[in-house]
């Protein structure tokens, strides 16, 4: 298929609160280097502000990113804020808080409640913004969520935040935060060969309550940061050649296919990349294949 002059609108449109965004974003978590976080070499920094110029251009109007996400020189905010600032009225920014790494890339604690405004502040200054317009709590192994989407809640309140979402979560979590504030999206690990009861339960949910789900590692499979999978059953190799796609479509296609609830993020720091990856909106897979496909996702763990 030919990806050049298809844009971010193909796949549809959803609402993130009052914030309307195409179904097919872009993760700012490739950007930095070759793989995510300090795993790979830094990217050039001209060609990682060109892709996300020529995202704006194909439409993109949904980014995913986080302050931790950055390599040994380059920062995802940093270039967001070089890249795209002065914002368009709508381009949505979604945030994340709650991990946190040093200065020197290192995993360190995850925040207690009252570090969250500093997050929430860091992501401010990094991004040259006075308000973020998502910001996810992602949890960190803790049983309850409560506590610090209630520090969040208040940030809100504040006008810090505009909306509130949340991360790597379960059902229950959804009820808990639900309690005390307004949730948006929901972002979970998911994808064809990325299984499991709670998170195919939280899609379902999202879907009923009109919550946006967002499926991060929805391309990169069993690789994860690392990058996308080389990994393609032959039923995904069989479908990617009747619709003239690569396996990487295929699989961010079977997710768009979920529910109209479903928003895609996938990342590169490849202008190539970039423009497959958003002309995957226009794929619409028979309902043969999505069979064939859906029995794949069901043996998967």
């Amino acid at each position: 298929m030919t990806s050049e002059k298809i844009t971010a609108a193909a796949a549809g449109t959803w609402q993130l609160g009052d914030l309307p965004v195409n179904r097919i974003g872009f993760g700012a978590m490739r950007l930095t280097g070759s793989a995510a976080f300090n795993l790979g070499t830094p990217s050039d920094r001209d060609r990682s502000i060109a892709v996300l110029r020529r995202a704006i251009e194909l439409g993109v109007n949904h980014i995913d990113t986080a302050a931790f996400y950055f390599s040994s020189l380059r920062s995802a905010n940093e270039l967001i804020n070089s890249a795209l600032a002065p914002y368009a009225d709508d381009l949505v920014i979604a945030t994340k808080v709650g991990p946190f790494r040093n200065y020197s890339g290192e995993w360190g604690t995850s925040a207690r409640p009252d570090d969250l405004r500093g997050h929430v502040e860091e992501n401010l200054r990094q991004l040259g913004r006075d308000h973020l317009d998502v910001v996810y709590l992602r949890r960190m192994r803790q049983d309850s969520v409560a506590e610090h989407f209630g520090a969040l809640a208040e940030l809100r309140e504040e006008g810090l935040v505009r909306h509130l979402a949340i991360s790597d979560v379960e059902p229950r979590h959804l009820a808990e935060a639900q309690a005390i504030a307004p949730v948006v999206s929901v972002q979970n690990r998911f994808g064809l060969d990325s299984s499991s009861p709670d998170t195919d339960e939280m899609l379902r949910i999202c879907g009923e309550q009109g919550i946006a789900f967002v499926p991060f590692f929805a391309i990169a499979g069993e690789a994860g940061p690392q990058g996308a999978t080389t990994a393609h059953d032959d039923e995904v190799l069989s479908i990617a050649e009747a619709h003239d796609a690569s396996p990487a479509q295929i699989r961010l296609a079977w997710s768009l296919a979920q529910g109209p609830h479903v928003l895609a993020i996938p990342g590169t720091g490849n202008p190539d990349h970039l423009a497959e990856n958003v002309a995957t909106g226009a794929i619409r897979l028979t309902e043969e294949e999505l069979s064939r496909l859906n029995e794949l996702h069901s043996k998967a763990g």
